[in-house]
């Protein structure tokens, strides 16, 4: 009997993890805000939640989406990595209408924030989701 209550243990613990694998990976992942872009909004040390599903279904590693179904806004705040390859939290200030899939990035802290105003426009194929609850 304990043999067989260890088994449906066993088949539990893998199944949690397989499930918080697949939220992970592609419906919310928590990160932590490094920054000072986007004082006075988020502050340094912030939890915040991003929901992953907000613009569409992204593969993840891959970096580009199978199915979008919604731009980001403005005001909107993202999550997506630079032409330099790291992570940023940004607000979209306004969506491009040459090519559809691009919008223009900028932190709250105009005088501590590198953003579109560097690097240019943030195509949608780097988004990783939406900031929720902001």
């Amino acid at each position: 009997m304990e043999q067989k209550n260890q088994k449906t243990l066993f088949r539990s613990i893998i199944l949690a993890f397989i499930c918080a694998m697949v939220i992970k990976l592609f419906l919310f992942d928590l990160m932590i805000i490094q920054g000072r872009s986007m004082l006075p909004t988020l502050k340094p040390g912030s939890l915040l939640v991003v929901n992953k599903a907000a613009y569409g279904f992204r593969l993840p590693g891959l970096g580009l989406y199978l199915v979008r179904w919604a731009m980001p806004q403005p005001g909107d705040v993202v999550v997506f990595y630079t032409p330099l390859g790291e992570k940023a939290v940004k607000r979209c200030s306004y969506v491009s209408n040459e090519g559809g899939g691009e919008f223009f990035a900028l932190g709250d802290n105009d005088l501590e924030s590198f953003d579109s105003r560097s690097y240019g426009l943030i195509s949608m194929d780097h988004v990783l989701g939406r900031v929720a609850g902001e």
